[in-house]
């Protein structure tokens, strides 16, 4: 038996925002969620407190938006089981109160995203982005004309009103930074026509990186910052007295904001911070009492280390949360704050049975943190390996149950996931070990698992590949002709020549590699050197290309290139395309021909049957 690609496309993706919502009958849960088998759109999910769920978003109707591209939060219910939200096909904000969303924004050119409801006003607050340009806005919830509450930073994220309000907080950045370098937490006096007044920086700083900030009272603030070197939980009071660390422990209470409105921090309503902490080997849900500053861990269960995602809401005494464990998709839990037991939300998903699901194993090796999910069957002696590269390249793969691997696994091949240096989750020191060394260190870091899995006897040196997608197709590429240690690479949404890369690429990441490689011109060499299609001609295997043709973060046109090198170099390719794909995979069709082509790349390269699969030809191959 093995895991077919509809089982990974009906699992793939989990909830990416949630929000408790306290009611007379007790507590509501808002969630949003993929929906590859409608497109790919994201619907907005209500749980009422009798265990009804139901879709509070029409079909055709999708929650997303392209803030920063990567898109920000995009909906927020409203008093009364109403919703606003921002919608994919023309970027507006809508308010849904009936049958039909009602327009509260101009068409146009503007994206909305990290929505926002400020208590005691009847408007939606949102970061605005419009030609590279962005601010913080007030919508009336009425239709009426839009307001600028503040200017500031060329990113800002985070908009806060304070409980008097009296003054609003955000936090905001500038180029060449990105907001997990350093980051500004603001804080300007709003006037009655409801504008911010000159602001002042309250906590963070260029080699400071603020992530989220609450008011805890109309003269004090949480912030989650890294002056230690690890996201941790500050108290920041306004009147310029001393703030304090309430979480000093070598622990990330943070994550890496490639999406506005991630949190890892919600208030409860007595007055405890519920919390998310820890790293991708075992990520905690926990209350904290802002006095003692010791967390007490909630909503564990018996499927071994949990992993929370970055988004948290708390309300009537629960939190809730999103959840997953080595055998368990992510999935929306409703936490009791006092007991800690939870009890699932979300609609069950099918998943495969137990015994097809790989066990994993986190290891070090040589100071690299990976994570090793062995082949089901093994027939003995060292099997074909796949080096797992997570995207960013600041992110992570956590210890979590993710169908894309166990599809693999189910049909002899081992994953190793590698969490290489410029990772999140193990401080700022270890995701500091990228800077400058992109092409570098990653490619290192995943050359050293896969030798150290040949030297341990599980892997066989001949059959290893390294695939990812995004950054982590860079790393795919890169490790292709930087090293001699991969038979082949399957790359998604790749770049491939960082220079034309900068040059194309969108507003957020066009100053990104200044820190992971250096400033141009003054480093150019490095990107010369560094570039995998200024190298092709030293590939050291064939490599399979995947790129959706709507990407707006990674132009199709890296792939294309790429290729042609290869083509001109004699090396052996294949090139797929997706029509309506952007960066990242969405649609159900989608996913299986990926996996399905990705599977039969590996047959190929490694000279094992794979029935059921269409056969995939390589150019270049006699």
């Amino acid at each position: 038996m093995s895991i077919s690609p509809i089982d990974v496309a009906r699992t793939d993706g989990g909830p990416q925002w949630v929000e408790a919502v306290a009611t007379p009958s007790g507590v509501e849960v808002w969630w949003d969620e993929p929906r590859p088998h409608e497109g790919g759109r994201r619907c907005v999910v209500r749980r009422l407190p009798d265990g009804s769920r139901a879709d509070a978003l029409p079909p055709g109707w999708n929650a997303r938006n392209r803030l920063v591209e990567y898109g920000g939060r995009s909906w927020r219910p409203l008093p009364g089981a109403g919703l606003v939200f921002t919608n994919w096909a023309d970027q507006r904000l809508y308010r849904l109160d009936g049958a039909v969303p009602v327009p509260l924004t101009p068409a146009g050119a503007a994206r909305y995203g990290d929505l926002y409801l400020p208590p005691g006003r009847d408007e939606v607050w949102a970061v605005r982005e419009r030609d590279d340009v962005r601010d913080l806005v007030a919508v009336p919830l009425d239709g009426g004309p839009l307001r600028v509450v503040a200017k500031a930073q060329h990113f800002l994220m985070n908009p806060r009103l304070s409980p008097d309000g009296r003054h609003v907080a955000w936090i905001g950045w500038d180029h060449p930074n990105m907001p997990w370098d350093g980051t500004e937490l603001c804080v300007a006096p709003l006037g009655e026509d409801g504008t911010a007044g000159p602001y002042r920086v309250v906590a963070g700083g260029p080699e400071e990186s603020v992530t989220q900030a609450e008011w805890r009272d109309a003269a004090t603030l949480y912030a989650v910052t890294d002056p230690t070197g690890w996201w941790n939980v500050h108290l920041v009071p306004l009147d310029g007295s001393p703030g304090r660390n309430l979480t000093p422990v070598e622990a990330e209470f943070g994550a890496a904001m490639w999406k506005p409105g991630l949190s890892c921090l919600a208030v409860a309503d007595d007055g405890t911070l519920v919390v998310v902490y820890g790293g991708p080997d075992h990520r905690r849900l926990a209350v904290l009492d802002p006095d003692s500053g010791d967390p007490r861990e909630i909503g564990g269960g018996p499927d071994g280390p949990t992993y929370w995602s970055s988004t948290v809401s708390a309300a009537g005494g629960k939190a809730a949360a999103v959840r997953a464990t080595p055998y368990t998709p992510m999935e929306v839990a409703l936490v009791d704050l006092d007991d800690g037991t939870y009890e699932v939300v979300s609609a069950p998903k099918p998943l495969p049975a137990r015994e097809l699901l790989p066990v994993p194993e986190a290891v070090t090796v040589e100071g690299v943190h990976a994570h090793l999910y062995p082949p089901a069957a093994a027939r003995g002696g060292p099997a074909p390996y796949v080096i797992f590269v997570h995207g960013g390249p600041t992110g992570n793969l956590p210890i979590a149950l993710d169908l894309e691997i166990a599809y693999f696994t189910s049909r002899g091949l081992g994953v190793a996931v590698v969490n290489y240096g410029g990772s999140t989750g193990y401080g700022r020191a270890y995701r500091e070990r990228l800077r400058h060394q992109w092409g570098v260190v990653d490619v290192q870091d995943c050359a050293k698992v896969a030798r150290g899995l040949v030297e341990l006897g599980r892997a066989d040196a001949a059959r290893l590949a390294v695939r990812g997608g995004s950054a982590g197709g860079w790393t795919t590429v890169a490790a292709l002709v930087h090293s001699d240690v991969f038979a082949g690479g399957v790359a998604h949404y790749a770049i491939t020549d960082p220079e034309s890369w900068a040059a194309e690429t969108h507003d957020f990441e066009s100053r990104y590699l200044d820190g992971l490689v250096g400033p141009l011109p003054e480093t150019r060499q490095r990107y010369v050197e560094r570039s995998p299609l200024l190298n092709a001609s030293r590939a050291s295997g064939p490599c399979l290309m995947l790129h959706g043709l709507e990407d707006a973060i990674v132009d199709v046109s890296q792939a294309q290139r790429f290729t042609a090198e290869l083509d001109k170099h004699g090396k052996e390719w294949a090139l797929l395309t997706f029509p309506g794909e952007q960066h990242g995979w969405r649609r159900e069709e989608t996913i299986v021909a990926v996996l399905e082509a990705e599977l039969a790349f590996y047959g190929l390269i490694f000279g094992m049957e794979t029935p059921g699969v269409p056969p995939l030809t390589l150019k270049g191959r006699a």
